[in-house]
């Protein structure tokens, strides 16, 4: 089975990328995030005559999260238990939805940003991955956390993290939470098969950071060690990343033994 996470930018503006890289790389399930729509404008006709089922979650124009899938599409769940919601008053976001696809429990997960240290943003992303992770400990079996984390967990993960010193996505408190999750037994199952450094899944548009290599890795799969276990590869699509209306981010694949 083939799994793959993308952080697509909008999936309205991107359908046509979405329909070719699944067709492209045959993947069964495809985690999306930053979908910027209600379920009910997004573009699915296509993907429904390739043979995929889509369960979507989304409010307005921001966040969004999706699961794609031809293996089945069972137990749906939008976020998990103890998210923390944001604004006055707090609303829980369209960041996090979970489905059985093929016996693999996928989630995909959209962290929030954080702006910047010190921002009200910032202590809610602290907050949010810990309640990720509280709920997390009670997942079992083959599953995965999958999505854009809005972490770059070590430096190499950063092409020069002298310029992020007063940023957001490496400060020790984020990379501390990231790492909590490697405590609790999850793998990062996709870095044994891409080792860096150099190696990214996010590139601004600006300053041509793109062409120049200047990314950050910031889209993970976690798996549980059963889902480990079944991992014989992985690869991240940065191809995709290139060209006409891309998305920032690249997809991430990864491929499971049955």
């Amino acid at each position: 089975m083939r799994i793959a996470t993308w952080n697509v930018n909008s999936l309205r503006s991107r359908i046509g990328r979405v329909e070719a890289f699944l067709q492209r790389h045959d993947v069964d399930v495809l985690a999306v995030q930053e979908t910027k729509a209600r379920e009910e404008q997004l573009p699915l006709m296509g993907l429904s005559s390739l043979g995929y089922d889509v369960a979507a979650a989304g409010v307005d124009q921001w966040n969004g999260v999706a699961v794609i899938s031809r293996v089945g599409l069972e137990d749906v769940a939008v976020g998990f238990p103890g998210q923390p919601g944001w604004g006055e008053p707090a609303v829980t976001e369209a960041r996090a939805l979970a489905a059985t696809c093929g016996g693999v429990r996928v989630w995909s997960l959209y962290v929030p940003n954080g702006r910047k240290p010190g921002d009200p943003h910032y202590t809610y992303k602290l907050q949010w991955l810990a309640a990720l992770r509280e709920a997390a400990r009670a997942m079992t079996g083959d599953t995965a956390l999958v999505g854009d984390w809005n972490v770059a967990p070590t430096d190499d993960d950063v092409f020069d993290v002298a310029q992020f010193k007063n940023s957001t996505h490496v400060t020790p408190p984020e990379r501390e939470a990231f790492q909590g999750f490697l405590d609790d037994g999850w793998d990062d199952v996709v870095r044994p098969h891409t080792p860096g450094p150099g190696v990214y899944t996010y590139w601004d548009y600006f300053r041509q950071r793109f062409e120049r290599n200047r990314g950050l890795r910031i889209d993970f799969v976690l798996g549980s060690p059963s889902l480990s276990s079944r991992v014989t590869g992985a690869f991240i699509d940065v191809d995709e990343r290139a060209g006409k209306g891309a998305s920032d981010h690249a997809p991430v694949v990864v491929d499971l033994a049955d």
